[in-house]
């Protein structure tokens, strides 16, 4: 996928208009474009950090600069920034029916409208292809978009099935900063996903999983004696799908999608079911709205 089919002028035109919404009390730490909850209304000095190429340059303290040589932002505590940490799953399973692409659509749309609101990004892929990459300042959705656009799936080579969500939620905890919002992006076809959900919900801010599927694992349109391989693993699984089998996979497809929306609701995490094949602007302009992801 090149950077620039990730999504299409007209869509990223209609973006501009939105907002990350937060349900709960998210302390930033630069002046950003989300009105505090938990500070005054007047801008009062916090701290200082590092200065990150797209920051505010009238921000820099020039006289700190002046004696000790590195620039760094004056922080204010009336308005937040908000971190907003992507976890993207590129494991085999996500490379199969387009999902992979539409986790890169989802991905740099949340991307997208959290840096045109001067909030910091934080990218993480699981399995990582490297280490977490963080991106601040309107111009860096040129890089964000080039990231996301070279994302490919990994083989089983690369699987560890059990703890690719997981190494993914341990990543995001370990970085620095307040907690924020963490988007999880995956076919959740790793066992430990709801182990990362949990830990991810208990580290604070909000945590929302967009749940990508596709309809052919849904609903397959298949018949017969089959030898079936699992992409995580590279196993051969043999496979005799009747009606009747059908119809048995089907209701246990319906169970586990209800049970996978139940326990990130439970745990307090926004769930979103997302389709390999719906149109973006329908997932980013009406579903994300009404499930109260964005405003």
């Amino acid at each position: 996928m090149k950077s620039s089919d990730v999504l299409p002028p007209g869509l990223l035109a209609q973006l501009e208009r939105l907002q990350l919404a937060t349900r709960r009390r998210l302390a930033g730490r630069f002046s950003g474009e989300h009105r505090s909850p938990a500070f005054g209304t007047s801008v009062d000095f916090s701290d200082y950090r590092e200065y990150h190429p797209g920051d505010d340059f009238r921000r820099i303290d020039y006289p700190l600069f002046a004696r000790t040589g590195n620039l760094f932002i004056r922080l204010f505590e009336a308005e937040d920034d908000v971190t907003v940490r992507i976890v993207v799953d590129r494991s085999a399973s996500m490379g199969m029916y387009g999902k992979l692409d539409q986790a890169v659509r989802m991905a740099a749309a949340i991307g997208f409208i959290a840096l045109l609101r001067r909030d910091t990004v934080i990218l993480h892929t699981e399995p990582a292809a490297s280490p977490a990459r963080r991106f601040s300042g309107r111009h860096a959705t040129g890089p964000l978009f080039d990231m996301l656009a070279s994302f490919d799936a990994a083989g089983p080579e690369h699987s560890t099935k059990q703890a690719d969500l997981v190494g993914a939620s341990r990543n995001v905890l370990n970085q620095r900063g307040r907690a924020g919002v963490t988007v999880v992006i995956s076919d959740l076809l790793s066992e430990g996903w709801s182990l990362a959900v949990d830990r991810l919900v208990a580290g604070g801010g909000d945590t929302s999983v967009l749940h990508v599927l596709a309809n052919e694992e849904l609903r397959p349109d298949l018949r017969g004696d089959l030898a079936m391989i699992d992409v995580e693993t590279g196993q051969e699984v043999p496979a005799s799908l009747s009606p009747a089998g059908l119809r048995e996979y089907a209701a246990h497809v319906d169970a586990w999608l209800a049970e996978t929306s139940a326990h990130c609701l439970r745990r307090g995490a926004t769930y979103v079911k997302v389709m390999a094949d719906d149109a973006p602007e329908n997932v980013l302009l009406r579903s994300w709205r009404e499930q109260g992801l964005v405003r």
